[in-house]
């Protein structure tokens, strides 16, 4: 009968922690700034730019409702407080997605990852450089990655540089 009852708190344990890691979603490891990052215009500040997954619903009333656009996020502090909703469109024909200018310091993103949903990763905004952070795939050959420099999703596909331990 001990054995019986070890065997189901042991197994309503492991569910238990199942679920809990299920409502928060993947957190990945903390993503830093582009190593050669183009210098920005602010020393106090840096910049984000975050690749999340296309946006699945279709906007008809805008001039191109084919064109592809990134799906919006959130800023977080590294406490959890919601700093910003991030509409992840550049607004320009280049589709790229917005530039987000930040004070140095940690964030908490939570965006769409491709076939992820939403996750979390910590991001290090560091004064005059820039932070990419790509949840669609797609890093350009230029990009010099490696084993230790790279977070990554559980897949495999790199979402940006590694930060810097503090």
């Amino acid at each position: 009968m001990k054995t019986m009852t070890k065997l189901l708190l042991a197994t309503a344990g492991v569910f238990l922690s199942l679920s809990v890691l299920a409502k928060d979603g993947l957190v990945l490891g903390a993503v830093g700034p582009v190593p050669s990052a183009v210098a920005t215009a602010n020393a106090n500040a840096g910049t984000l730019v975050a690749y999340s997954a296309y946006d699945v619903t279709a906007d008809f009333n805008s001039r191109d409702p084919n064109r592809p656009v990134y799906s919006d996020y959130r800023i977080y502090s590294n406490r959890g407080k919601l700093l910003r909703k991030v509409h992840n469109d550049s607004g320009t024909i280049f589709q790229d997605p917005r530039r987000v200018t930040l004070p140095a310091g940690s964030y908490r993103v939570l965006a769409r990852a491709n076939g992820y949903g939403y996750v979390t990763v910590p991001v290090t905004i560091e004064a005059d450089r820039t932070t990419i952070l790509r949840l669609t795939g797609n890093w350009s050959a230029s990009y010099q990655f490696n084993q230790t420099n790279a977070v990554r999703l559980p897949d495999g596909q790199i979402v940006g540089y590694r930060a810097a331990p503090e």
